[in-house]
């Protein structure tokens, strides 16, 4: 379900990291499937925004590691439903692929 919606954005990929399902472009991970979630990488205040007001955004933690700033993790109960947060995808696609590399 989210390749069908991901996958459809331009210039996005999808290999697996760590047995983790993740989503590029340029070469760059802008989000990744974690248990009964979807990770996004948008800028830190959009993050924390939110996180704070929406009760199913919370910190991006795979595997247990520590989170960042930059990452969030958006629960769905149904994986239909994150049709409605493609404006999101579409933000942190943008945010990743402009981002310059450390």
């Amino acid at each position: 379900m989210i390749d069908a919606l991901l996958l459809k954005l331009p210039g996005v990929s999808a290999r697996k990291i760590s047995g983790l399902d993740a989503y590029f472009v340029s070469d760059k991970m802008f989000a990744c499937i974690s248990g009964s979630g979807v990770g996004l990488r948008l800028p830190a205040a959009t993050a924390t925004e939110l996180q704070f007001s929406r009760g199913d955004v919370v910190p991006f933690q795979p595997g247990g590691m520590a989170s960042t700033r930059e990452w969030v993790q958006i629960d769905r109960a149904e994986a239909a439903e994150y049709e409605k947060d493609l404006e999101l995808f579409q933000t942190s696609l943008e945010f990743v692929k402009g981002a310059r590399t450390r």
